[in-house]
């Protein structure tokens, strides 16, 4: 049986941010890029988690509960600017994003 190492998770990471990455430049509705985005920040979470467990010092978790912190913030916000920007335009598309000026 292999043993997982620290090397097997920074892969996921990078698979996570990479598939995330992907995900805010292709798509078009905000609620998806919004998700990308939050693959985005687990992938960095899972990276600060392996290099903190891998050594001796455990900041790399202290910081991954600031993350998640920061993307629940991130989260109520962009989802209240998705329910304006649905209620005044009747769309989730980034493109009517713009139009919430006027």
């Amino acid at each position: 049986m292999e043993l997982i190492t620290p090397q097997h998770f920074l892969i996921l990471a990078s698979l996570l941010f990479a598939i995330g990455f992907l995900g805010v430049l292709i798509r078009r509705n905000v609620l998806l890029m919004l998700m990308s985005l939050e693959l985005m920040l687990n992938g960095v979470n899972i990276a600060l988690v392996a290099f903190s467990r891998s050594g001796t010092n455990l900041d790399g978790s202290i910081f991954v509960f600031f993350i998640m912190t920061v993307a629940a913030a991130e989260v109520a916000v962009g989802l209240a600017l998705l329910v304006a920007l649905f209620k005044k335009r009747d769309s989730v598309f980034s493109e009517d994003m713009r139009l919430l000026r006027n």
